[in-house]
């Protein structure tokens, strides 16, 4: 027979790992000094590493508005263009791991566009849409994860169940001059500055 002892030991034990899976599953995402990300706040998504660019932002327009590339600032002092992030749910602090819309404007949404073959790359563009979580707006959908002390960006999105997904990093792949943001398996590093 079991003392009191253990089994209040075990009970303990069970409580607290209990209680730090799920601070795990709830961790907020930070800016540069330590504050939780809002929903619908201007930020700009800044490299980790320096030397190799600026701040996210969006490429000039070619005849039309969409897509427009979501591309590095060539120069690294530029902060690039601010942006927000609207979660599947009401939440008003960003988490990690949750699905996000990555939004510059209201007609600037992030998703990822049809394959390029002549490059075989998945880009990230601006042909988005907000809101409406399903199968019609998977590739919508993209995630803040941990890497390391920093973040990266994920494209691996929950929003619907039977959907089969391809779960890849962002990273950057350098064409004519440009940093474009593609699926990679190569994470940029980036973290967040208010705006």
């Amino acid at each position: 027979m079991s003392s009191p002892l253990f089994i209040f030991l075990l009970l303990a034990v069970f409580i607290s790992n209990r209680g730090a899976t799920t601070e795990a599953a709830v961790e907020v995402v930070t800016d540069i000094y330590g504050k939780p990300l809002q929903r619908d706040v201007n930020y700009y998504i800044l490299p980790v590493i320096r030397g190799r660019g600026g701040g996210l932002t969006m490429s000039k327009p070619e005849n039309k508005t969409c897509p427009r590339s979501v591309i590095q600032d060539q120069f690294e002092v530029s902060r690039g263009l601010p942006l927000k992030f609207s979660p599947t749910d009401k939440s008003r602090i960003i988490r990690v791991s949750t699905d996000l819309n990555f939004i510059f404007s209201e007609t600037s949404i992030w998703n990822i566009g049809n394959f390029d073959e002549a490059t075989n790359q998945w880009f990230v563009s601006t042909c988005g849409v907000k809101g409406n979580p399903g199968q019609k707006t998977v590739s919508n959908w993209f995630k803040i994860e941990k890497f390391g002390d920093d973040y990266n960006i994920r494209f691996c999105p929950t929003v619907c169940n039977f959907c089969k997904v391809m779960c890849r990093d962002i990273g950057v792949f350098v064409q004519d001059g440009k940093r474009r943001l593609v699926l990679s398996d190569v994470p940029l590093k980036v973290m967040f500055r208010r705006a």
